[in-house]
């Protein structure tokens, strides 16, 4: 790579470094500031027609390593459909009879109480109840065996169980993301609750990797890496953490996505010169199948949920756009409009809509696109958002920006107007990505 590549990668802003990663840079690549790996939750916007919920500390949970109740809490503000109702002060267990006349009081249409016993075995059993005050009914409730280290597993749950009860969607909470840190010369693959807190690190270097991407399964996420001072693709099994090569090609190899079924990876590589998208087994073996036949630099590929189409984007206009094509490859038509620059396509589980990164102004912001009539929304009033993720269940986008020119990881609403910051203490976080459900 010549010398000022290098020094225009390093000193443009972040989604310039993921187009020129993705175009076949392969020199030195700068991540992220150093980061701590635990989070904390500020929610911030008003949304419209939030469920007023009412949910007291739980009885007995001092004695629990975590404060369940909070946790719940946090989890069902930041998905923007629940308001949450004081109830300091107010004593009550799953036990009690649902005194609707004092939740009315409080202005909540819905309350949740419950409870955390220790037990002589080491374990915790947690209990709660959910009750809709203005019917006066009981909507269920759970009890829970669960040991210190699952605590805050248990306490997504219960949100999770709350927001399908009330909404009919499926809870996201107890669902997983993933996203890379630097500290000093120490890279991180973090991954760790959909909060952003209980990181655990699954891979650490010297060189950096980018590009985390979760198998349809949750199981193994692929990435980039430069340990090899260049791109090479690897995929990484969480449990055992084992990982296998899958792509190591003369030129760059960037930018791997799962296709819907978990059985190959789209990804960009350059083996043949120019940066085009290939498709390959996702086991590492056979011969990668070339999809795209231009000239132009293509990349950042992902699929469709239905697995028929293949987004990407290519230079082939003039200017980074995101273009389809057939997941089986062929003649490509442009999706995006308007900016001359778009970039970073992620698909809802649905389908209907993809979220994308377009320079406006200079700046880098979050957009959304409803497919079938091109609409477009602008969701923040930030300058370098990256790498937006849609959630399991296509409710929330997770992005990375930079915030009082720090790097910090944010999900943000639909109609951007609940944002939640998951902001480390000191340093910056980047390339997030949000597991799906645990099959």
């Amino acid at each position: 790579m010549q010398k000022n590549n290098l020094n225009e990668l390093m000193d443009s802003g972040p989604q310039r470094r993921r187009w020129l990663v993705g175009a076949g840079a392969c020199g030195l690549l700068t991540v992220a500031a150093p980061a701590l790996a635990q989070f904390r939750v500020e929610v911030s916007g008003l949304g419209a027609a939030q469920l007023p919920i009412a949910l007291p500390v739980l009885r007995g949970e001092a004695s629990a390593p975590h404060k369940i109740s909070a946790i719940v809490r946090a989890d069902l503000e930041r998905s923007g459909v629940f308001r949450s109702v004081d109830a300091a002060g107010v004593n009550v267990d799953e036990t009690s009879a649902l005194n609707a006349n004092l939740w009315r009081q409080k202005g909540a249409d819905f309350a949740v109480a419950g409870s955390v016993l220790a037990l002589a075995n080491g374990t915790y059993d947690v209990r709660f109840r959910l009750w809709d005050v203005v019917r006066g009914t009981d909507l269920g409730g759970q009890s829970i065996a669960v040991p210190p280290s699952e605590m805050r597993v248990v306490a997504h749950r219960i949100a999770d169980f709350i927001y399908e009860k009330l909404t009919g969607d499926k809870g996201v909470f107890a669902t997983r993301i993933a996203y890379v840190t630097r500290l000093a010369q120490r890279y991180n693959l973090w991954v760790a609750d959909s909060d952003g807190e209980n990181a655990q690190s699954a891979f650490a270097s010297s060189e950096p990797f980018i590009s985390p991407s979760w198998s349809p399964t949750g199981a193994q996420l692929a990435y980039v890496s430069f340990e090899s001072r260049k791109p090479v693709i690897y995929s990484h099994e969480l449990a055992t953490g084992r990982r296998r090569l899958l792509a190591n090609f003369r030129g760059s190899n960037s930018a791997p996505a799962w296709t819907p079924d978990g059985r190959q990876i789209v990804a960009t590589l350059s083996r043949d010169g120019g940066s085009q998208i290939y498709v390959m087994d996702a086991s590492g073996g056979g011969e990668p199948r070339r999809l795209t036949q231009s000239s132009s630099i293509d990349t950042e590929p992902t699929c469709s949920p239905d697995g028929r189409w293949i987004y990407f984007v290519s230079d082939r206009g003039g200017s980074p756009q995101i273009y389809r094509m057939p997941s089986s490859g062929g003649s490509a038509e442009r999706v995006t409009f308007g900016s001359n620059y778009n970039i970073s396509p992620a698909l809802s589980p649905d389908g209907k809509t993809m979220a994308f990164i377009s320079r406006v102004g200079g700046v880098y912001k979050l957009h959304l696109m409803d497919l079938a009539s091109s609409a477009i929304t602008a969701l923040t009033d930030t300058a370098g958002d990256e790498s937006p993720s849609f959630s399991p269940n296509g409710r929330l986008v997770l992005y990375a920006t930079v915030l009082q020119g720090r790097e910090a990881l944010m999900t943000t609403t639909l109609d951007g107007r609940i944002k939640a910051r998951l902001s480390g203490q000191s340093g910056d976080i980047r390339e997030p990505d949000w597991g799906p459900f645990v099959r």
